[in-house]
């Protein structure tokens, strides 16, 4: 696993019940402000096998960005039972429902060696 797949996994493990994610906001913690679509990659290939709370990864609008209507409904399904509301619009607020990690959190990870 490379370094930014690391950060990615670790990052994403770590979001907290009721909160979410943007893949671009995991993309920069993780050290790639313009890798967004790589933390796509690797949460479609890695959250079963990480076990990975997938379903708290929206896009930067605060948005489901997945188009298959079944697991887009189970995404949101999820959130719902953790408290996360969704507007009228279908997005969800991210000043409300956001999650920014703390940094020491993230220094901590850097320094991991396995």
């Amino acid at each position: 696993m490379t370094p930014f797949t690391k950060q990615v996994v670790a990052i994403i493990a770590a979001i907290p019940e009721g909160k979410v994610m943007t893949y671009g906001q995991i993309a920069a913690h993780a050290g790639s402000p313009r890798a967004a679509r790589q933390v796509v990659r690797i949460l479609h290939s890695m959250s079963r096998k990480e076990r990975l709370p997938w379903h708290r990864v929206v896009n930067a609008k605060g948005l489901i960005a997945i188009p298959d209507e079944h697991s887009r409904l189970m995404q949101e399904t999820e959130l719902i039972s953790e408290g996360v509301e969704f507007q009228m619009d279908g997005s969800i607020n991210l000043k409300l429902f956001g999650h920014d990690p703390d940094p020491t959190f993230l220094l901590d990870l850097s320094t991991d060696e396995e």
